[in-house]
């Protein structure tokens, strides 16, 4: 259903309704300067464009924030789309706004070279504003839950790419800073464009046993509310439903049913404070069987974005069972609102510490990026660092770690301190010794083993252990201080392996003049730099190779038709590359009709100005009577040479059994590979079978042939091939 239009009478009645004292002339003059200049902007839906940011506006008041976030809000989008600029915001608003707008907007002007480059460096952008001010990822989240509930409007594709980057970077930092409203509703519409089969089973679900499910809890709440009272003077009871996604991760992750799912509803006790929480307990206990190893005390033990609560499980009478959660009023504030809650209620942040304590974790991920030069980096490390599943562990002096579902006791040691990680050679998990790629469970006592021996470090192998960022920077930084020769030779060498592969042959000039160029790409003074940031891991080898294969052709021959793919050719033994007999040094484009593969079988046709175009034998456009074609003697033999390194699109047909999740397996199975999706689409065909349809890049039939054994590992898939 699509959000109706908010206007500025919207805004206006909202901050009316929130009976706080707001600048309104400040406010008044925003919206002002919005409308005049977007102008005759409009969105994909047709609607005027300053609909949007007066909407994020009233996200922003409904959050609880302050005068100076909701101008932000308004304005948001005036210097990234419109004349405006930051100076004339920050002399008409005050440097707090402008800092606030400058944080939020896209680094749109400046050249990158993929687009998840260019995604993470504007996310780094937008956390070091964060750290500084925290209010201007809240206005992020306000603009980016406004664009997902009028994201119909949007190709499909576009959609899809909105919906993965909410699902791995903006639920993930809403969910760290406690905002759940923004985080389950991201989640929920996200899910809508990943999987809209799954998303709709659930919804039709749940709308079904609706009239079932409101007079269960209206009988539950009943049956406490009476016992409750007659304890605890003042106590209040809420109802309420989990959210689609989290009900989907349950079925997806755990493949459970609705009907295994204990907490699709819950019961929500609110009482005045920490006693009554444990009183509440106690009386829910002796009301309901609790079912055993389901509770849990958030309350002794804050999760890292400072949630608490009392977590159980019962079973009602009719042996139904339902989760129970019991906070105090300050704790529901902060579950439901997190962060903003600073604003919204007064909160003040004594128990829970300071706002500088609270955002910590922006400025660890911020310094261990440091020692990274991949800016992709920072999307993995949000999607490690601030997953939502976290375990509680302890040192043997009884301290509490949290660390990401997955880490292992390398994480744990590095999350201790770095000297504690390097000399580690070892590791004792409830006394007792476990490998070092254990990964650690809730409530267990990890001992880590260390050596007094100098010079002992860590094992380059261990960065393909370890789950969080910080132990995999602090292993690379040991790596970058301890073993710069070592680097050194180790990047030389990854350098020239690469190069061969590549079929990429210079003299020593050459290389130098080429690896310069990279180098100052990088921020590195020197080659040797480069080398030792590739030998230590700070820079992955192959997101720099494409940029210095480009260079390399371009030195080596004329430039190529635009459209049209070059490929070195020689009639002599290539590294790399096509071979057409009796030809040399030719330009190649790879037909559209039949898209060949490296270890396809093929034949090249002599175009009238355009090189030699490839095709498969079997291609419809290839006559199989040679001797009776028009034009025979322009059909020549050709053959794949070497190890070719060039990348292909390809289409592939999916035909599946129609089941929940099937579209997102796929999807996250395409991601865990690495590869570009070009395209992505699902239908059903005649026999009820969800047909998903998917051009990606590969780099040849071997590549090819690996993606298709992955994704038929995936369940309910019965053919794949390529189209």
């Amino acid at each position: 259903m699509a959000e109706q239009l908010k206007t500025y009478g919207d805004l206006l009645d909202l901050l009316k309704a929130n009976g706080r004292t707001y600048d309104m002339d400040m406010i008044d003059r925003a919206y002002r300067l919005a409308k005049e200049a977007h102008g005759d902007q409009t969105r994909h839906s047709g609607a005027p464009y300053v609909s949007h940011p007066i909407a994020a506006a009233c996200i922003l008041v409904e959050l609880g924030m302050d005068s100076e976030s909701i101008v932000a809000g308004l304005l948001h989008d005036v210097v990234e789309d419109t004349d405006v600029t930051l100076e004339q915001i920050t002399k008409s608003f005050g440097k707090s706004v402008s800092h606030l707008i400058d944080g939020v907007t896209k680094l749109g002007k400046i050249p990158y070279t993929s687009r998840e480059e260019q995604q993470a460096e504007n996310i780094r952008k937008m956390l070091m504003a964060m750290a500084d001010d925290v209010r201007v990822i809240i206005i992020k989240l306000a603009d980016r839950l406004h664009n997902m509930r009028t994201i119909e409007f949007m190709k499909p594709q576009k959609q899809r790419d909105k919906a993965l980057e909410n699902m791995e970077v903006y639920a993930p930092i809403a969910h760290r800073l406690g905002i759940r409203t923004v985080k389950e509703e991201l989640e929920d519409l996200s899910l809508r464009y990943l999987d809209p089969m799954g998303y709709e089973e659930i919804e039709k679900n749940l709308a079904l046993r609706n009239d079932e499910r409101t007079g269960f809890i209206a009988s539950i709440k009943q049956q406490i509310l009476e016992r409750m009272t007659l304890v605890i003077p003042k106590v209040y009871l809420e109802g309420r439903v989990k959210s689609i996604h989290g009900i989907y991760r349950k079925m997806f992750m755990q493949g459970k049913s609705m009907d295994e799912i204990f907490d699709v509803f819950a019961i929500r006790i609110i009482v005045d404070t920490v006693t009554d929480c444990y009183t509440a307990l106690g009386v829910i206990h002796d009301l309901f069987r609790p079912i055993p190893n389901r509770f849990k005390d958030y309350i002794s033990t804050p999760k890292p974005n400072l949630y608490q609560s009392l977590h159980t499980t019962v079973l009602s009478k009719e042996g139904i069972p339902f989760e129970v959660q019991i906070r105090t009023w300050e704790m529901h504030h902060t579950a439901e609102y997190g962060i903003a809650a600073h604003w919204k209620y007064k909160l003040g942040l004594s128990g829970q510490g300071s706002l500088e304590e609270r955002l910590s974790w922006v400025r660890q991920i911020l310094e261990d990026q440091k020692e990274s030069d991949d800016a992709t980096d920072l999307v993995r490390t949000i999607k490690s660092d601030l997953s939502q599943d976290t375990v509680f562990v302890f040192t043997p002096n009884g301290d509490v770690i949290s660390l990401p579902v997955g880490s292992t006791v390398i994480d744990f040691a590095y999350s201790i301190h770095s000297a504690v990680g390097n000399r580690m050679i070892g590791a004792k998990v409830n006394k007792r010794i476990v490998p070092l790629d254990y990964q650690i469970q809730n409530g267990q006592i990890i001992e880590i083993l260390t050596t007094k021996e100098m010079g002992r470090g860590p094992s380059r192998d261990w960065l393909k252990i370890v789950k969080t960022s910080e132990a995999r920077n602090k292993i690379r930084q040991w790596f970058k201080k301890e073993r710069r020769e070592e680097n050194i030779q180790e990047g030389r060498a990854e350098v020239e392996r690469e190069f061969k592969r590549s079929g990429i042959t210079v003299t020593d000039e050459e290389l130098f003049e080429l690896l310069s160029a990279s180098s100052k790409r990088q921020n590195c003074a020197t080659v040797e730099d480069l080398y030792c940031a590739i030998g230590y891991g700070g820079i992955q080898l192959s997101k720099v190779l494409p940029k210095i294969k480009e260079e390399y052709l371009k030195n080596k021959r004329p430039p190529a038709e635009p459209e049209l793919k070059v490929v070195h050719v020689s009639s002599k033994k290539s590294a790399s590359g096509v071979l057409i007999d009796g030809m040399d040094g030719c330009l190649i484009k790879f037909s559209k009709c039949c898209n060949p593969l490296p270890g396809d079988d093929i034949i090249g046709f002599i175009t009238r100005g355009f090189g030699v175009s490839i095709h498969k034998r079997g291609c419809s456009n290839v006559p199989q009577d040679m001797e009776h074609a028009p034009e025979p003697e322009r059909w020549v033999s050709a053959h794949w040479v070497g190890e070719v390194k060039e990348e292909f699109q390809t289409t592939l047909e999916i035909v599946a059994d129609t089941r929940t999740g099937l579209l997102m397996e796929i999807t996250q199975q395409f991601y865990n590979m690495h590869l570009s999706v070009h395209n992505l689409n699902s239908r059903q065909n005649k026999e009820g079978q969800t047909i998903v349809t998917a051009t990606i890049t590969i780099n040849g039939k071997d590549h090819l042939q690996t993606v298709i054994n992955r994704l038929s590992n995936i369940a309910n898939i019965q053919s794949i091939r390529r189209s």
